[in-house]
């Protein structure tokens, strides 16, 4: 056959049933408390990209940190430079929650239409066009201001999907049942047993390589280009 074989997602599916992830992703929430400060601004942008880069949500980069820089943004105007705040950052199901939380209860947010001459609420007009929903939680010495983006995952432990995600999950329950690195295939699998299986995978495909007379590091090489060319086009 010329060109390189296809393996289609209807292939898998007949080897291993794929209808919702056996990796379960923990994502652990968390929070960070800072001063309301514009120097903090790029900070806490660059710990966005770097968790949810963790958390397997890289499409939600550019949409969390505009919804993180709007709401404390929103506390350095309305309530002040320096005010103790704290970024907290959880899964609720298949939402990814944002939460800004400052001290003062007064200071509240404002939602305006953006075709409007006034400057104050833009913010909040941003946030309300690029989210599933926002608002306020009052407390007795503080508030909360909260917003939620879809993730598009069926759970808060499920995995952004794709033909080859699928691919490669079907050929990680097959090898590494084969070595009884995994439970069986009913069962919930974790990502660091299934990371030593692709590492073992990778090693294996490398001696196979190898033994027919290939370069391994040169498919490594090409193996890195191919995967950064689809990650620039799927982006």
């Amino acid at each position: 056959m010329n060109g390189r074989a296809r393996w289609s997602t209807s292939d898998v599916a007949e080897v291993v049933d794929v209808s919702e992830c056996r990796f379960g992703i923990a994502r652990k929430g968390w929070d960070l408390p800072f001063l309301a400060e514009a120097e903090e601004l790029a900070g806490l942008r660059r710990v966005m990209r770097v968790h949810l880069n963790l958390w397997g949500l890289p499409g939600l980069v550019d949409t969390a940190q505009l919804c993180v820089t709007e709401l404390v943004t929103n506390v350095i105007t309305h309530v002040g430079p320096g005010t103790p705040t704290t970024l907290a950052v959880s899964m609720n199901g298949q939402h990814l929650r944002l939460e800004v939380r400052d001290p003062d209860t007064r200071a509240l947010p404002t939602l305006i239409s953006v075709t409007t001459e006034e400057e104050s609420g833009r913010g909040m007009a941003l946030v309300n066009a690029v989210t599933d929903r926002w608002g306020v939680i009052l407390r007795g010495d503080s508030k909360v201001t909260w917003c939620e983006l879809n993730t598009g995952l069926r759970s808060g432990s499920d995995h952004v999907d794709g033909p080859q995600v699928v691919k490669a999950e079907a050929l990680l329950t097959l090898y590494g049942s084969r070595d009884a690195l995994m439970p069986q295939q009913h069962e919930r699998l974790s990502v660091a047993v299934a990371e030593e299986a692709a590492i073992g995978l990778i090693v294996d495909l490398l001696h196979w390589l190898r033994a027919h007379g290939r370069d391994p590091d040169e498919a490594l090489d090409r193996a890195q280009v191919h995967y950064e060319a689809e990650l620039d086009e799927a982006s």
